[in-house]
């Protein structure tokens, strides 16, 4: 944890004889800055953020308030401590104060003893709030990693000679997310690949995201129907979900010895296919109901041909549901257009293209769910040494 030594307190204040009895009672504890009005306030925090704010409110230009809002405003000082140093003394006043982001309100004259002793208590509360989130960050970047290792590491690895080929983005909106895909390959000419969102986002939703993908894996390599995979998981997820939680998924088997693709859904979106010199197509509509929600979940399964240069395209809400600084959605009508013409592109370039696009929508505007993006493109010898 930070020394309290260290600690930078900003003093702002436009009578020179305030700021000469607050260095002289602090400048042998703390590192001080000092501005002499409001604009100077705000400009010595963007260089460097101060722990923090001693803080007048009658000054000439910008006032005590305004700077306080402007602070709390700005993702560097919203977190920073604000006390007021003020001749105001009506309560309104004060009320005034925390309302607009104010941590204390001392009024003037003060005892130079009692803004020490105020001084310390905060800078003390701002070093241990500091100490907590340091380690909650440094935990949540431990649960990324561990949550992006139970992914598959190089899809395109795993099915390597298979004549398929598979990438893959997951990109959380926090830390750590509820997105999940699989790519499994199997001994007999198969080829499992899956997605799903979980509800929710955060911690809950990841550790859900886990459980789910555990029991996805392990029935995945026990059972060849997909609609049978997910009839299963929703009735092992049931099993242990005191919260109520359930995932959203779409299940693909390919049969590359049968030239076939079983598929089923569980209240996920279609899937995208990208034919050879024809506009993309959606396929495989959701028959079930989201997975862990109640027994007896109806998912059925479709059967479609497997042909040559076909890419397949599974991606989450995060993609579709994607909002522009206006609160716009990205849509399903803009996913078809942006694959459009993109039936050539490798896997790769297809999930790379979608991202690209989804942040060229949003333009700046908070992510507000979690981004997973799959393509499985069928790519026969044949066709590769053609």
């Amino acid at each position: 944890m930070k020394n309290l030594a260290d600690s930078r307190v900003l003093i702002v204040d436009d009578v020179k004889d305030n700021i000469d009895v607050l260095v002289n009672a602090l400048r042998d504890e703390y590192k001080l800055s000092v501005a002499l009005d409001g604009t100077a306030a705000l400009r010595s925090c963007e260089k460097t953020v101060p722990d923090l704010v001693l803080l007048d409110i009658m000054m000439p230009g910008i006032d005590g308030y305004e700077v306080c809002r402007q602070l709390r405003a700005t993702e560097s000082t919203r977190e920073v401590p604000v006390m007021f140093l003020s001749a105001l003394e009506d309560v309104r006043n004060k009320a005034l104060g925390f309302e607009v982001g104010g941590n204390d309100y001392l009024t003037k004259p003060f005892e130079v003893l009692e803004v020490k002793a105020r001084v310390r208590s905060l800078l003390k509360a701002k070093l241990y709030a500091d100490a907590v989130r340091e380690t909650m960050a440094r935990d949540l970047r431990i649960a990324r990693e561990i949550q992006m290792g139970l992914l598959p590491g190089d899809p395109a690895a795993i099915t390597k000679g298979t004549g398929l080929d598979v990438h893959a983005i997951v990109e959380p909106a926090r830390a750590v997310g509820g997105d999940l895909y699989e790519v499994i390959r199997l001994p007999d000419d198969r080829v499992v690949v899956a997605l799903g969102d979980v509800s929710g986002k955060g911690i809950p939703a990841s550790l859900f995201m886990a459980v789910a993908m555990t029991v996805l894996r392990t029935l995945a390599k026990q059972i060849v129907e997909p609609d049978e995979i997910l009839r299963r998981l929703n009735d092992e997820l049931l099993e242990q979900n005191p919260r109520g939680m359930f995932v959203t998924l779409q299940c693909l088997v390919f049969d590359l010895a049968r030239k076939q693709v079983l598929c089923a859904g569980a209240g996920h979106h279609q899937l995208l296919i990208l034919s050879p010199d024809q506009p993309p197509r959606w396929a495989c509509p959701s028959s079930g109901r989201p997975v862990g929600l109640m027994p007896c979940n109806p998912v059925e399964r479709e059967t479609l041909s497997l042909e040559p240069g076909e890419t397949f395209v599974l991606f989450s809400d995060g993609v579709s549901e994607a909002r522009d600084v206006a609160g716009g959605f990205y849509s399903e009508e803009r996913l078809v257009a942006t694959l459009s013409g993109a039936s050539s592109d490798t896997p790769a370039d297809i999930v790379t293209r979608v991202l690209a696009d989804v942040r060229a929508f949003a333009a700046g505007a908070e992510q507000s769910d979690d981004i997973t993006v799959v393509a499985a493109q069928y790519v026969p010898a044949q066709m590769r040494t053609a």
